[in-house]
């Protein structure tokens, strides 16, 4: 996948997903850790 096709799922995920800034990462559900990585892989590939 090209660099800009994660750059504009980045930007989409950061209007249409919660944030997680302030949460406790422990007390999270597994639907909450699903979307925290999938989060990060687009942002890692995205940067």
């Amino acid at each position: 996948m090209s660099k800009k096709i994660f750059v504009i799922l980045a930007r989409i995920n950061k209007i249409i997903l919660p944030r997680y800034s302030n949460r406790n990462l422990n007390a999270l559900s597994g639907l909450d850790k699903i979307i925290i990585g999938y989060r990060y892989w687009v942002t890692k590939n995205a940067l």
